[in-house]
This record gives C-alpha cells, sequence and structure tokens, in this order.
C-alpha cells in the first residue's frame, strides 16, 4: 500500500514538474536565440516595377518551326520584347538553329536581333557569329534570317575561316541550291579573297 502511495505521488509531482521544465526549456531558447533583422529577412528583387510595365519583356523565350522547303528552325533569346507601336519586336542574346534536309546544320550567335515583319525576316546584329557543319565559321556584322524559307544573307563584310582556308568577302548568301534540288549551297559575293592555307 505504502509502494502505491509513493508511485501516485511520483506521478503528481512529475504533473508539475515536467510542465514547468518545459516552460523553462522554451523561455531560455527565446532569450538565447538570435534576434533577426526585419530588414534582411526577405531578399526583394531590384526591379523596376514601372519600367517592366512600359516595356513588357520575355525571359528565355524559344521559337521552332519548319520553313516552306522543309528545314527545321529554332530561334531563342536570353530576353525578348514584343512589338510595341512603331516600334519591331527584339531581342538579345540570340541563337539561331537551321537544319536544312540535305543533312547540313547552321548555328548562329548574335547580341541582339529584330523582326522584320514585312519581309518575314529576323535582323542579327551586333556582332553574329556563324558556324556550319561544313567546318566554316563566319563573323560579320549584321545577318539577315528568312523565316519562311531556308535563306541567311549577311549585310556587311564577312570574314570566314573553313576547310580551304581564310576567305574575306562583301557578303555571303546562304540559299537552296536551283541547280540541284535539295541541296544548299553557301556562296560569298562581292570581292572575294581566299587565302589558302595547304594542308587545312
Amino acid at each position: 500500500m505504502a509502494q502505491v502511495d509513493r508511485h501516485t505521488r511520483v506521478v503528481v509531482w512529475l504533473k508539475v514538474v515536467l510542465p514547468l521544465a518545459a516552460l523553462a526549456i522554451l523561455s531560455t531558447l527565446f532569450l538565447v536565440a538570435r534576434r533577426i533583422d526585419p530588414e534582411a529577412a526577405l531578399p526583394y528583387a531590384e526591379v523596376d516595377v514601372e519600367d517592366l510595365a512600359r516595356e513588357p519583356r520575355m525571359t528565355a523565350p524559344t521559337y521552332a518551326g519548319t520553313t516552306e522547303d522543309g528545314s527545321a528552325l529554332t530561334l531563342s533569346a536570353d530576353e525578348a520584347q514584343p512589338a510595341a507601336e512603331g516600334q519591331p519586336a527584339q531581342a538579345a542574346g540570340l541563337r539561331l538553329d537551321l537544319a536544312t534536309p540535305d543533312g547540313g546544320r547552321t548555328g548562329l550567335v548574335a547580341a541582339e536581333a529584330r523582326m522584320d515583319d514585312t519581309s518575314r525576316q529576323v535582323v542579327l546584329s551586333g556582332g553574329v557569329t556563324l558556324t556550319t557543319s561544313t567546318g566554316y565559321r563566319l563573323e560579320t556584322a549584321e545577318v539577315a534570317a528568312r523565316l519562311d524559307r531556308t535563306g541567311l544573307e549577311s549585310r556587311a563584310p564577312v570574314k570566314a575561316t573553313g576547310p580551304a582556308g581564310v576567305i574575306t568577302a562583301e557578303g555571303m548568301v546562304l540559299s537552296q541550291d536551283n541547280r540541284t534540288p535539295g541541296a544548299y549551297v553557301l556562296v560569298f559575293k562581292g570581292s572575294v579573297r581566299l587565302v589558302y592555307q595547304p594542308g587545312s
């Protein structure tokens, strides 16, 4: 009987002591915890909301389609702005990939681009680098790329390195070969100069 009474007394004391101990632990946690600076608690992006409302833009847009002659065209950019009143659609950090039906691949990288709706072209500028699967690497200031059919045309002098050597020209055109159906050719125009490198 004395053992039961002792057990009851222990349970009664534990019912009082344990909640008090829990309260003491919680209070020390709040006292010891580091003070939070409400200014630094939530990081905010430094974005000009009024500027975004005036000039809406898209981040990392991508466009993919097929031309009338069967080439696969893919456009991607770091940032793009839709067309506004009196201003064409524009993009920054543009990449263009063109895969022609004959198995050829052409890639272009440009700092900026604008859409020319009247001629169904994208005009790449700000330093354009063009690489082809045939081993050519071209550099020029501006290139117009057609969206309705396969066609690339430089609008400035071109410097190219390729299997034959170093080529400089007033311009270049990549288009469908009229003499061979289904084939595509890269043609240099104007005053073309080739520095032949033997063994290249």
